[in-house]
């Protein structure tokens, strides 16, 4: 009875011990558990991205507004006999 006893704690110390430091151990799915998460939070702000950019690809394909838009604020257009007026604002004297 003894030595079935001692067999039992043994493969029971075993189990344990692969359960914990193992290959596959818990250690390792949690942090592959971790990793999935950060990956899908990843995902989750690209798809988002690529939404907001096949927005933007659609409106310049089919809308001048768009267009128009971009030519005035990135690259300083503005139509034959409209007038630009730029405000700067005050400098605080206080400084």
């Amino acid at each position: 009875m003894r030595l079935l006893t001692l067999i039992l704690i043994g493969m029971f110390t075993l189990l344990q011990y692969d359960l914990w430091l193992g290959k596959n151990s818990l250690t390792d799915y949690f942090e592959v558990k971790h990793q999935v998460t950060s990956q899908q939070q990843q995902n989750q702000q690209l798809v988002l991205r690529n939404r907001v950019l096949k927005a933007e690809i659609d409106d310049l394909r089919h809308g001048d507004a768009a267009i128009e838009e971009h030519a005035r604020m990135e690259l300083g257009m503005i139509r034959q006999g409209e007038t630009f007026y730029r405000f700067i604002p005050a400098k605080d004297h206080n400084d």
